[in-house]
């Protein structure tokens, strides 16, 4: 059998950085308590380029409901405010100088609607990572299949494995969201 030519595990891996992605992202999501992984996908456009926001200042937690950050560059201050703005966090950043303080809002109603909303984002975006995987592992399969690596059969059966794989991997990805939504609508 020559299917051994496609390597199914390279694209299991893939998917799997998918759900460690959104993990991280979910991670971000903290909802009644300040936490500085709040701000980890914040990407600050500083020195002609994107950075994480953690490269641009030091992110503190000095109270249950605040965060600050004390950007390094005060030019940067500025670019700073902008992304905490426009990053769909929900904390309206207040300027003190170099010193950046976040307070946390207390969580009603529509702000867990707001985070669940976040949520569901990241979490199709996700979806999205792992469909790309799923297209290039199943475009391998037909290459492999043309160049007669493989036979029909060998394409049918290993397309199945990634189809089950896909599967596999998107409910893992709904579980979380599922788990997520519930955490945020409890608190």
């Amino acid at each position: 059998m020559a299917a051994d030519a496609f390597e199914i595990d390279i694209y299991g891996k893939r998917m799997q950085g998918a759900i460690a992605s959104l993990k991280h992202e979910f991670g971000g999501l903290r909802t009644g308590r300040a936490s500085a992984s709040l701000l980890d996908p914040i990407m600050v456009q500083v020195y002609g380029q994107s950075m994480p926001l953690n490269q641009v200042g030091t992110v503190m937690v000095p109270e249950a409901r605040m965060l600050a950050v004390q950007v390094w560059d005060k030019a940067s201050v500025g670019a700073v405010e902008k992304a905490i703005r426009s990053s769909g966090i929900g904390i309206n950043p207040v300027v003190d100088g170099t010193l950046i303080r976040l307070p946390i809002p207390e969580m009603n109603e529509e702000r867990r609607r707001e985070l669940g909303k976040i949520a569901a984002k990241y979490t199709e975006t996700a979806r999205i990572a792992v469909r790309n995987v799923r297209r290039d592992a199943m475009d391998e399969l037909k290459r492999l299949e043309k160049a007669s690596t493989i036979s029909e059969d060998e394409l049918k059966q290993l397309s199945d494995k990634v189809q089950k794989l896909t599967d596999k991997i998107i409910a893992e990805i709904d579980a979380s969201l599922a788990q997520k939504e519930a955490e945020i609508m409890q608190i």
